[in-house]
């Protein structure tokens, strides 16, 4: 794994907002981290506040000015939401228009139309995998986990079989694949390359999922036998339209922007030359900007139409989709604010420094830091951000390959064990049914198994290239 030299990067480091030496950034690191954990946890703050604050408390403790402090803070708060803010928005839309349309339900009712037995488990990893590509994770689960309880009801399948499949599904697209929230954020904090990200993403997520959902299911079913909670089985979108979309539509809607992005790596490896006009021409359809857009209108005619919607019901199924991810910009916005916090005081340099001692490989770090992060916080979003800003300065001179490596690392560490402290795992604990024991035993040690096979992978694909 290439290792950089702080001479290659004094070039390129910003003056510190502080001059506090290694022990006082490292107790400043600590509190202001602290500080978030304790009020996300402790006094249940909204994780925007609590970025907020720990920025300030770690300008505070390192021995910054303050209002050096804030430029800092608003500087990564506005350049992290103008990086990724525009592709969270038309991500958020899409969802909408997949769930509101009914097209996910078809994906799903084709799929499973066709299989069964055995194949089960690996029929609802397939699904979960594929709508899990343009949906946020919560939203994810509220739209699978119905089909779920009633698979396992109706074909007498057990529910962790059935289930454990499907969050893994969703939980490996939400961490090591664009255009997720976190990855978007990593990529643009270390400068990696969004297609070759998303390429050696897929490569990663693929045995990541097999191991995670349909292997460990098996175990899972054997530790926690509970029945189908009745009570947790809504009403699904579809059932209160006259017509939906086709499979094909919703599936070429869904893989679109894929597609483009995927091409457009393609491309640049193939031409490598930006004055060629093919390629200019795939660097913007290829931008994930352009691609989801291009998915998102797609859409209106695959989706929408073919459901009846009119045009004024279009109108507020967008409203309706941009509306619950306020508080996913401003969290995703904060811990960029918190990121760049971190970089102006010199962390990220201090970082460089003592890994170099270290000698440890620097993917293997931005996975511990990220994996640190998550325990404390309970935020995959949160310790991806936050790691991704620490580990930022180890990311220059860095192939665009090794930084593709250094994004997975980070999301593969940010998802390690979810218990108590982490919203998703309360969310699947009342879909079904479990306790707390059982959530650990099934949701927790899954999310960890997500962590530990992601990040061996990496490890391993970084010796290759």
């Amino acid at each position: 794994m290439t290792r950089l030299s702080v001479e290659m990067l004094a070039a390129d480091t910003v003056e510190p907002i502080t001059s506090a030496g290694h022990a006082q950034l490292g107790i400043a690191v600590l509190a202001g981290i602290a500080v978030i954990v304790l009020l996300i946890t402790k006094f249940k703050l909204h994780a925007f506040l609590s970025l907020t604050l720990g920025s300030l408390a770690l300008g505070a403790f390192a021995g910054a000015p303050l209002d050096k402090v804030i430029k800092s803070f608003t500087t990564g708060l506005g350049t992290t939401v103008a990086g990724v803010g525009v592709l969270i928005a038309l991500g958020a839309i899409l969802g909408k228009m997949l769930a509101d349309s009914g097209g996910a339900d078809e994906i799903v009712d084709t799929i499973l139309a066709r299989t069964g037995g055995r194949s089960m488990p690996w029929t609802m990893v397939l699904i979960a995998s594929v709508i899990g590509l343009p949906l946020f994770f919560e939203v994810g689960v509220v739209l699978l986990i119905p089909v779920v309880l009633m698979v396992a009801k109706r074909g007498n399948y057990s529910l962790m079989r059935i289930g454990i499949p499907a969050l893994a599904g969703l939980s490996v697209m939400h961490g090591l694949v664009p255009p997720h929230p976190g990855p978007l954020v990593a990529i643009d904090a270390v400068d990696a390359d969004l297609g070759i990200t998303l390429a050696l993403g897929v490569l990663v997520a693929i045995p990541t999922v097999i191991i995670a959902g349909p292997l460990f299911s098996k175990y899972a079913a054997r530790w926690v036998d509970v029945p189908v909670p009745e009570r947790m089985v809504p009403e699904r979108p579809s059932e209160t339209l006259e017509k939906r979309p086709s499979f094909g539509a919703t599936l070429i809607t869904i893989l679109l922007p894929v597609i483009l992005m995927l091409s457009k790596a393609l491309v640049d490896i193939v031409i490598d030359d930006p004055e060629n006009t093919t390629q200019r021409v795939f660097d913007v359809v290829g931008s994930p900007m352009i691609a989801l857009l291009a998915s998102v209108l797609l859409g209106i005619f695959t989706l929408l139409r073919p459901a009846g919607f009119a045009r004024e019901r279009v109108s507020g199924l967008v409203e309706k989709g941009l509306a619950p991810i306020a508080g996913i910009l401003l969290i995703v916005g904060a811990g960029g604010g918190f990121k760049q916090t971190l970089i102006d005081s010199g962390v990220g340099q201090m970082i460089l420094e003592i890994s170099e001692s270290w000698a440890i490989p620097t993917l293997l770090l931005a996975w511990l830091i990220a994996v640190v992060i998550r325990l404390a916080t309970g935020s995959a979003t949160v310790a991806t951000v936050s790691a991704a800003g620490l580990v930022a300065p180890l990311a220059a001179g860095m192939s665009s390959g090794e930084t593709a490596l250094l994004v997975l690392a980070i999301g593969a560490g940010s998802l390690f064990f979810s218990h108590v402290n982490d919203a998703g795992f309360w969310l699947v604990k009342e879909y079904f049914g479990l306790d707390v024991g059982q959530t650990i035993k099934t949701w927790s040690v899954m999310e960890t198994i997500i962590s530990v096979v992601a990040g061996g992978i990496v490890l391993l694909l970084s010796l290759l290239m």
